[in-house]
C-alpha cells in the first residue's frame, strides 16, 4: 500500500498536517480540516457564509489535487463554533454547496465546538473521498 501526501501550492503551507493523503489500490483520500485560510494563512470572511465558502473551496482544492471530484466525497465533518448561526444560514450554505459541489451529498456531521485552531475561524470542514 502506498501513501501520498498532497499539499497544493495554491493553499497555505501546512504545519503539522497534510492537506490530503491518498492510499493506492482503491484510492481513499483523507482530507484535512480546512478553514477559511487564504494562501498567506489568514482567515478571510467575517461571517459563516463567507467562511464556509472559502473552507469548502479549500477542501475541494485539496481533493482536486488528489485526483478526485466533488462527486467522490464520501464523508464530511463540519465543525462550527455556533451551530445555531450555521442553521440560520442553511439556505445560503446550501446554495454555496450546490454551486461548488452539485447535488451529491456525502455522509455529513455538524459538530459544535467552543473554538477552532485559528481563533477567527467560524467553521472547519474535513472529509474523505473514494476515487
Amino acid at each position: 500500500m502506498t501513501f501520498e501526501r498532497i499539499n497544493p501550492a495554491s493553499l497555505a503551507d501546512p504545519i503539522g498536517f497534510s492537506h490530503a493523503v491518498t492510499v493506492e489500490g482503491k484510492k481513499i483520500v483523507f482530507l484535512a480540516g480546512q478553514t477559511a485560510l487564504d494562501k498567506s494563512g489568514v482567515i478571510v470572511g467575517k461571517g459563516i457564509v463567507e467562511q464556509f465558502e472559502k473552507a469548502l473551496s479549500n477542501l475541494l482544492t485539496a481533493l482536486k489535487e488528489s485526483g478526485g471530484t466533488p462527486a467522490q466525497l464520501t464523508k464530511l465533518t463540519i465543525f462550527s463554533v455556533d451551530p445555531g448561526d450555521y442553521r440560520a444560514h442553511a439556505k445560503e450554505l446550501g446554495g454555496i454547496w450546490k454551486r461548488l459541489v452539485g447535488r451529491d451529498y456525502p455522509a455529513m456531521t455538524l459538530v459544535g465546538v467552543t473554538r477552532l485552531w485559528d481563533e477567527d475561524a467560524l467553521v472547519e470542514i474535513e472529509g474523505f473521498a473514494a476515487i
